[in-house]
């Protein structure tokens, strides 16, 4: 039996994870798959477990999106900060679609994610200025307002004292430098508060896999706008790249 859902699959930097996704309740249709991203993670070699990935999810026909790690404008890679830098002028759209034989739909990662925040999470019904960040290897972000996009943001780029914001405020960068929750949440309070020097937003959403630890540093960013954690966690990407495919 075949469905028409639509499907996300997330290209990280050590699994690629898909599933359909039932996009009236924002979740996964079936079970998660994940095959471990391939070295070096070419184009052309992320394609393949790609396709492998959705010869697993046999039976889920609809259109599929797919989250890069990096800018993506009209179907085209444009920069590869944290990816195999052969990625950058790739047109991944096409790319993936003569690998797969079916329609699909790049967006970066952090968008991917904001998309999924402000339809099913903790975005959901904000009005105004939203900024999603994805605290992890570097910083993603998505820009919404009224609960569109603004695509391609990578606030995580921002200079901030001569250094770019990701390479001292990153959760790798906290691992990396054994950083107590307490000096880290000094780094993200210098690192909000430019963001709010910018863009006057009514709410900022923080995601990435540490946000699950957000009641350890979330209440000492010390900040005037509101400051929540991420609700999808590690679905948002795959819903959000749905989203995306489906045109929602």
């Amino acid at each position: 039996m075949t469905t028409s859902h639509a499907v996300g699959v997330d290209f990280g930097g050590s699994g690629i994870k898909g599933a359909p996704v039932d996009l009236e309740r924002g979740d996964f249709a079936a079970d998660r798959v994940r095959i471990p991203t391939p070295d070096p993670s070419t184009p052309e070699a992320v394609a393949e477990v790609v396709a492998e990935l959705l010869g697993e999810l046999e039976g889920h026909d609809g259109p599929v999106g797919i989250t890069v790690p990096g800018v993506v404008r009209g179907g085209t890679v444009h920069t590869a900060a944290n990816i195999d830098p052969s990625w950058v002028g790739t047109e991944a759209d096409a790319l993936f679609a003569r690998t797969l034989g079916r329609a699909v739909f790049a967006i970066n990662d952090a968008d991917a994610a904001g998309l999924a925040e402000v339809r099913f999470g903790a975005a959901r019904g904000q009005k105004g200025v939203v900024v999603v960040t994805t605290l992890g290897t570097g910083i993603g972000s998505a820009l919404l307002h009224d609960g569109v996009l603004v695509p391609s943001s990578e606030l995580g780029h921002v200079e901030i004292d001569g250094r770019v914001a990701e390479t001292w405020t990153a959760n790798s960068v906290r691992e990396r430098d054994d950083l107590s929750w307490d000096d880290w949440a000094s780094r993200l309070t210098v690192y909000y508060r430019h963001l709010e020097r910018l863009l006057s937003p009514d709410l900022f959403v923080v995601g990435g896999g540490v946000s699950k630890h957000a009641a350890d540093f979330l209440p000492m960013v010390e900040i005037d706008t509101p400051i929540v954690p991420a609700l999808l966690r590690n679905k948002a990407g795959i819903v959000g790249a749905a989203l995306h495919a489906a045109g929602d």
